[in-house]
């Protein structure tokens, strides 16, 4: 299998590529990132890209891939509507939309959130996005399309990308609060599994991430 990973400089994308150079299902794994990330390995390939809503002239890089494991994103704190929608949104549905003219075969896995609004009609900016991105994608002509809404997730234990302020609560709140709380380990298990076996509903909260990544 041959995967395509944004966001490997966060936190979720850096999880979901450690699993990925790891399995030995995956056998190339293309990161596209806006910086560079520093990682050398033979299944590695990077492809820096500054503006995800421009994707013209890289068909040949773009092209060939099995999946998209769709993790950048950006908080929401302190973040106006407009702009967060430009990028929860707007780039998402530029990049996704590209890929599937590219690779229709694609599967196209989406790392959304927690009590994401599927109505769009909610108080909670973030949520309405959030389930607005997902309905879009849903829509869009992927061999299969799945949004994954996980909670609290435990990273690898030699991830860089893991912000200082939580690091204190990632032991305790998997013990405290074990049906809220995934590992980095178990999302991308679930979004390999996703693309080997498919799932019985697009949208996958806690409970599904769970079950899928133990097939």
């Amino acid at each position: 299998m041959k995967v395509i990973i944004t966001g490997a400089t966060g936190m979720v994308g850096e999880g979901v590529l450690f699993e990925c150079l790891e399995n030995p299902v995956i056998k190339e794994v293309l990161i596209v990132n806006r910086r560079h990330y520093d990682l050398q390995h033979p299944k590695l390939k990077e492809l820096i890209v500054n503006d995800f809503t421009k994707l013209g002239g890289l068909e040949n890089q773009l092209s060939g891939y099995d999946a998209c494991f769709y993790c950048a994103g950006i908080s929401s704190v302190g973040m106006n509507e407009e702009k967060y929608n430009h990028i929860t949104y707007e780039t998402t549905m530029a990049f996704a939309q590209q890929l599937v003219k590219w690779n229709p075969d694609m599967v196209f896995n989406f790392v959304s959130g927690g009590h994401t609004d599927s109505t769009e009609k909610g108080k909670i900016m973030w949520a309405r996005i959030k389930g607005k991105t997902e309905n879009a994608l849903m829509k869009l002509p992927f061999k299969a399309q799945y949004n994954f809404r996980p909670g609290f997730m435990k990273p690898f234990k030699q991830q860089k990308n893991v912000k200082a302020l939580f690091k204190p609560i990632i032991w305790i709140f998997p013990i405290l609060l074990p049906k809220l709380s995934l590992t980095l380990k178990q999302v991308a298990q679930a979004m390999i599994n996703a693309v080997k076996k498919g799932y019985s509903k697009q949208v996958l909260e806690i409970a599904d991430i769970k079950i899928l990544a133990a097939e």
